[in-house]
């Protein structure tokens, strides 16, 4: 009789072992969504941060700013270097530049 009710508490056990491993595994894969989710919005904000700053110095100056650190300086731009990688590059001084916003993997 003992045998049966310590392997039933056991089997309980494991059971509920199981169940809070799943809950805990949903949870994480959860907040690493919402991570990923929070990582893309950054990109793009700042994406669209570094084009209204190159469209206003073209409107002020007349021509694109040369590189980001000139829209830094110039423009009141803030770029988090060690959670993002700005790639500009510029082909003249009235085309609009290519900008690409990535993170930086460390």
């Amino acid at each position: 009789m003992k045998k049966k009710k310590s392997v039933a508490y056991i089997g309980k056990a494991v059971l509920w072992l199981a169940v809070m491993g799943l809950v805990f595994a949903f949870f994480f894969i959860g907040l690493n969504n919402v991570t990923e989710e929070v990582s893309e919005q950054g990109r793009t904000k700042l994406e669209d941060a570094v084009r209204r700053a190159a469209v206003a110095c073209y409107a002020a100056e007349g021509a694109y700013p040369p590189d980001v650190e000139y829209m830094v300086e110039h423009y009141g731009l803030t770029v988090d270097e060690t959670r993002y990688i700005v790639h500009y590059e510029i082909f003249a001084e009235n085309l609009m530049p290519d900008i690409t916003v990535l993170d930086n993997v460390q």
